[in-house]
């Protein structure tokens, strides 16, 4: 799946170049994106959403203003409770800036603890992914 950002002058940090607390932001459009598309919305009417457990950034080359990005991403994995996705960021000229990973716990915001990840959900995911997970 992929969504196209663009790069904000505000984003710029004193050397010129986007600021790596930018990336974050654009891993969470990117993961929030992703959960929208195989339809873990908000509100939570049935109580069952996504919760991110753990994110990480590598950092393969600088983004500057102005500019665009794409950022692919895919699932690593499926677990019981939980699945990895994998984002790349790309800049304008095709480059990989960025590689982040998360780690999404599927939850019952009703009954307080995690839940189990519902089959309606794995072909979803599959489906977004056109490939068997």
């Amino acid at each position: 799946m992929q969504l196209q950002l663009r790069l904000d002058w505000s984003e710029m940090d004193m050397f010129a170049h986007i600021n790596n607390v930018s990336y974050f932001k654009y891993l969470q459009a990117a993961r929030v994106n992703y959960w929208e598309q195989i339809g873990l919305k908000t509100p939570y009417t049935d109580g069952l959403g996504p919760m991110l457990a753990s994110t990480g950034c590598q950092f393969r080359k600088p983004l500057f203003y102005p500019g665009n990005i794409i950022i692919e991403t895919n699932v690593e994995f499926i677990k019981n409770t939980s699945f990895g996705l994998l984002h790349r960021i790309f800049n304008a000229d095709g480059e990989l800036a960025a590689e982040g990973n998360d780690v999404v716990v599927l939850y019952d915001f009703l009954k307080h603890e995690k839940a189990p990840v519902p089959d309606w959900l794995r072909q979803k995911i599959a489906e977004a992914e056109d490939r068997e997970l």
